[in-house]
C-alpha cells in the first residue's frame, strides 16, 4: 500500500552536545503535521554533524509518529538515517519493526520525503504483519 501527502514541520534548537576531541553535534526537535491519507502528528529528536567538507555530514533521528492512517489510528516509530556525500543526499526512513500500536499494531514500511520550493511531501510505502 502506498500514502502520498504533505507534512508541515517546525524546528525546535536543543543544545549542542559534546562528543568528544573537541567536536560537538547539533540537537535538534521536530514538531510534525501530516496531511493526507496519513493525518498525524509526531515529535522527532535528530542528531546531526556537518564535517569539514562543505555538503558532508550525517544525521540519525527517531520520530514518535501518532494519528490515523487510511482510517487505522494509532502510533509508531520510526528511524532516519540521512547522509550528505558533498551535497548528494541519501535518507533511509524507516519504520521502527513491531513499534505500531492501537489500529497500526503491525506495521512496517518505509517512507521517502521529498522537498518542492519549501514544502514537505511524504511518499509512505507500508503493510501490516498478520502474525
Amino acid at each position: 500500500m502506498q500514502a502520498k501527502g504533505e507534512f508541515e514541520v517546525t524546528r525546535i534548537p536543543q543544545d549542542e552536545l559534546d562528543i568528544g576531541g573537541g567536536a560537538t553535534i547539533g540537537h535538534s526537535r521536530f514538531d510534525k503535521r501530516f496531511r493526507g491519507p496519513l493525518e498525524a502528528t509526531s515529535v522527532v529528536h535528530m542528531l546531526a554533524l556537518m564535517t569539514p567538507v562543505p555538503g558532508s555530514g550525517a544525521y540519525v533521528a527517531i520520530e514518535r509518529i501518532e494519528g490515523t492512517l487510511d482510517g487505522r489510528h494509532g502510533s509508531f516509530f520510526a528511524q532516519h538515517n540521512g547522509i550528505m556525500d558533498r551535497g548528494r543526499p541519501s535518507l533511509d526512513l524507516t519504520v521502527i519493526p513491531d513499534s505500531g500500536s492501537g489500529g497500526l499494531t503491525g506495521l512496517h514500511g518505509r517512507i521517502a520525503i521529498d522537498i518542492v520550493e519549501g514544502k514537505h511531501f511524504y511518499t509512505f510505502d507500508y503493510g501490516f504483519r498478520e502474525d
